[in-house]
């Protein structure tokens, strides 16, 4: 997957094994903001492969921030409202009630234990300590993403 762009892997594949894909939309434009008609699915496809390195093992959940878990680090993205509105209350936005209510891969319900979390979203108004102690790491989303 090229950065910067969006893929979708073809149903087939040669006899020698390789796997052709189909481009999609662009995510960033030319000032490297997300597109604004990107899906949520496209860009959680872009940012798990970005973080880990290896394509999403699943197709996006709607209306479900937790992208999948790789290594003992699940890999959440607050995007489009993906929690319901675009308010910081909403979901795009870090803050303790959104981390409080963060699904596990699990139960989908409480803050995992144990497992480190990484939180893709457009600000966080959580203070270091408290990403400390609940051992995440924030990633702000459009500059997180070209950095890689």
């Amino acid at each position: 997957m090229k950065r910067g762009g969006g893929s979708e892997s073809s149903e087939s594949a040669t006899p020698l094994g390789f796997r052709y894909c189909r481009l999609g939309r662009t995510l960033l434009d030319e000032h490297g903001n997300i597109n604004g008609d990107v899906p949520f699915a496209d860009l959680a496809r872009y940012v798990y492969l970005l973080e880990t390195g290896v394509p999403i093992p699943k197709r996006p959940q709607k209306n479900c921030p937790l992208l999948g878990v790789h290594r003992g680090r699940a890999i959440y993205l607050l995007y489009n409202g993906v929690l319901g509105d675009r308010r910081p209350q909403g979901g795009n936005v870090l803050t303790s009630a959104i981390l409080a209510d963060l699904p596990t891969p699990d139960d989908k319900h409480h803050a995992p234990n144990g497992i480190e979390r990484v939180v893709y979203g457009e600000a966080c108004r959580l203070g270091e300590a408290t990403l400390r102690r609940e051992r995440v790491t924030f990633r702000q989303i459009p500059y997180s993403l070209r950095e890689a």
